[in-house]
Order: structure tokens, then C-alpha cells, then sequence
């Protein structure tokens, strides 16, 4: 594996912000053509419930009332004996809501034996893409199958929210914590887990620890190689899946450290056009530094931050499932759209499921 020191700053005018759409790599070259108007329909939401035969699993669908049926006239259907309409006098029973959990198969692939600690960092240069959302919510998906095991760090090193969004508020220790006591974290021997500990954080509900990022900027310049390669180390010792979500300096010493140390990258993006150019110029630079397989091997994950998928998706799909080794694709919820405290429980039980899907999809073939 390279290391940090090996990128190249002789950066060729060939390699920055290649288009994608009618000039991207592969495709035949020509005028860039305007975007249809989005498509009325919502985005499908994944199959629901498990295949015939397979086990079946209960995900909490926090609190959702199923819908209540109303007084209307049977349909053709009803009339036919399909469905029998409420009784004369009585009042309309509610109908039972069929939950969307997670494919079987999916869980099995989340619950795979990993062989040793796996560390999965979740990169876009640019701001606003679902870094942090995606970072909790693949921890989330992935401790809750595995029963724990994960850990979320936040390796912002500019005020990174995810230890606001993503953990319980027991205090407020966070990484610069752990920094200032290193040596008697890393001395606790077979009492680390204990140790380390007193600065986590954990998911409200339990399926995954986090440990937070820090306000003060200061702190970057303590961040170094050694610093961050020391907290990778103790990470992985205690966790089976250590999550990333990381800077958006991919000039940072930190940033290179840790790209040169993860078993895989999760490239993050919405169905934008800058948040793809600057995923896709970011690919290059990786490829550029000699870290191409680590590019052939990566996973994108396209996030939907509104409920129309948009005219680009398609596009954007094809184009990244050439450049990475899978490409998935997660809807719209709207309990993520105040961007507060993500809970996964509040999720759409649709969204959950896909968000299981793609932790699988990161997962597969580490």
C-alpha cells in the first residue's frame, strides 16, 4: 500500500473536473445536452419483505400508525370477493401496513465473518453530500446487524457535526480528549476497550459507538500522520468496522493517512452535478497518487436529498458504476431533512431496508 508521502503535487491540466455527461470517461465525446425537466414519479422504493421461504426478521418501525380505512364505495375488486368491505353498522377495521425489512440476504452479507478489523472511510471533497448522514447511517445498519462491533469516527477537522447528529450527549469528550491522553489509552493493555470508552459516545440506540470530532481548529495541527495512524490502531483493536467520515482537505496530511490505511472507500454524492464533478476529480487525484485499486475497488453511494430522484441519476449511476466497484443508491427520508439527530429507527421502514442493502453492498468482498 503507498503511503502519503508518495502523491505527486505535478498535477497534469488533463486530470481536473472531467465532464460527465456526454465527455466523461468511456463515453463518446460531444455538446453537453440541457436536462430534461425531473419525471413526476417518486423514487421506487425497494421490494418489500423478505422472499418466499426465507427467514423473517422484525424491524421497529418507530411508531408509524398503519392507515385507517375509510367508507368508500367497494371497488370492482371488493365486489369480485378479492377484498370484502366492512360490515353494515360496524365501523372500518384499519388496515394491517406490511413492513419492509431487510432482505435476508442482506443480512447475511452484514453478518459475514470480516476475518480482522475492517476500516471504511467515506470521502467527497466538497461540503453537503452526505458524508456524515452516510457515515451514521452505514454504522447504524451495520451494528445492527452485527450487534455492535462498530465505531464511527469523525475526522473532520474543521467542527465535524457527526458527534452531534449521531451519538448520545452522556459528555463531552471527544477526540482531542483521547489525543491528550494517548499513552494511557494505549497502556490500558487488555483493559482497553474500558479505557477507550470513557471518550465514546454511543448511538441512541446502541447499535454502534462514535467518537466525536472536536470545535476547535486548532487541533488539525495535532492531527498528524503518527497521531491519526495511533487512534487507527486503538480503534481496530476494539472494533470489528471502524467508520470514517473525513475532511474535505484531500491535501491534509490527515486526509492522505488515512486513505493510505482503509481496506475500502465509499465515495459519497447526491445527484448534482457539482457533487458528482468533484467526486469524479477527487477519483482522479486518488489515481494520480497511485491508489487506483483502491478506486476500482470503491463503493459510490448516491444519496437523495429531496423525493424526485431528478433527470441525472441515471446518468450518474451508469458513469460511477465504471469508475467504482458497485454504485448504490439510497431515497429520500424526510426525518433527515431538518438535518438534526439521525435515528435509525425513525427512518421509513423502505429506507431502512435500502440503507442495509448498501451497508451489504460496502461490505461485500472486504
Amino acid at each position: 500500500m503507498n503511503t502519503p508521502e508518495a502523491w505527486s503535487n505535478d498535477r497534469s491540466d488533463g486530470s481536473r473536473w472531467q465532464k460527465l455527461l456526454g465527455r466523461g470517461r468511456g463515453r463518446a465525446g460531444g455538446a453537453q445536452q440541457t436536462p430534461t425537466p425531473p419525471p413526476r414519479e417518486t423514487y421506487p422504493s425497494p421490494p418489500v419483505g423478505p422472499p418466499p421461504g426465507q427467514p423473517h426478521y422484525s424491524v421497529p418501525t418507530a411508531g408509524r400508525r398503519p392507515p385507517v380505512a375509510t367508507q368508500t364505495p367497494p371497488s370492482a375488486s371488493q365486489l369480485s370477493g378479492q377484498v370484502r368491505p366492512p360490515q353494515q353498522g360496524l365501523p372500518p377495521q384499519p388496515r394491517r401496513q406490511q413492513a419492509v425489512e431487510p432482505s435476508p440476504v442482506a443480512l447475511q452479507r452484514l453478518r459475514r465473518d470480516l476475518g480482522r478489523s475492517r476500516v471504511i472511510a467515506f470521502i467527497n471533497p466538497k461540503g453537503g453530500v452526505h458524508k456524515t448522514t452516510a457515515t451514521v447511517l452505514s454504522a447504524a445498519a451495520m451494528g445492527t446487524a452485527r450487534n455492535g462491533g462498530v465505531i464511527a469516527w469523525d475526522d473532520n477537522e474543521l467542527r465535524g457535526t457527526l458527534g452531534l447528529r449521531a451519538g448520545s450527549a452522556r459528555h463531552g469528550r471527544t477526540i482531542r480528549h483521547l489525543v491528550e491522553h494517548l499513552d494511557q489509552v494505549e497502556a490500558a493493555g487488555v483493559h482497553l476497550p474500558e479505557h477507550l470508552d470513557e471518550f465514546l459516545r454511543h448511538s441512541s440506540d446502541g447499535s454502534f459507538d462514535v467518537l466525536a470530532g472536536d470545535e476547535d481548529p486548532k487541533l488539525q495541527r495535532r492531527l498528524d500522520p503518527t497521531t491519526v495512524l495511533r487512534v487507527l490502531d486503538i480503534l481496530t483493536r476494539t472494533h470489528g468496522i471502524v467508520c470514517i467520515d473525513t475532511g474535505n482537505n484531500v491535501e491534509s496530511p490527515n486526509w492522505r493517512t488515512v486513505v493510505s490505511s482503509v481496506d475500502r472507500l465509499v465515495v459519497t454524492t447526491v445527484p448534482r452535478e457539482d457533487a458528482a464533478f468533484s467526486a469524479d476529480w477527487m477519483l482522479d487525484h486518488l489515481e494520480e497518487g497511485g491508489y487506483g485499486n483502491l478506486v476500482k475497488n470503491a463503493v459510490t453511494l448516491l444519496s437523495m436529498p429531496t423525493p424526485n430522484p431528478g433527470p441525472l441519476l441515471n446518468d450518474l449511476q451508469r458513469h460511477f458504476a465504471q469508475r467504482t466497484r458497485a454504485c448504490a443508491v439510497v431515497p429520500y427520508d424526510p426525518s433527515l431533512e431538518p438535518g438534526a439527530k439521525i435515528e435509525f429507527s425513525a427512518l421509513r421502514p423502505e429506507t431502512r431496508a435500502a440503507w442495509f442493502e448498501a451497508a451489504a453492498t460496502i461490505v461485500d468482498g472486504l
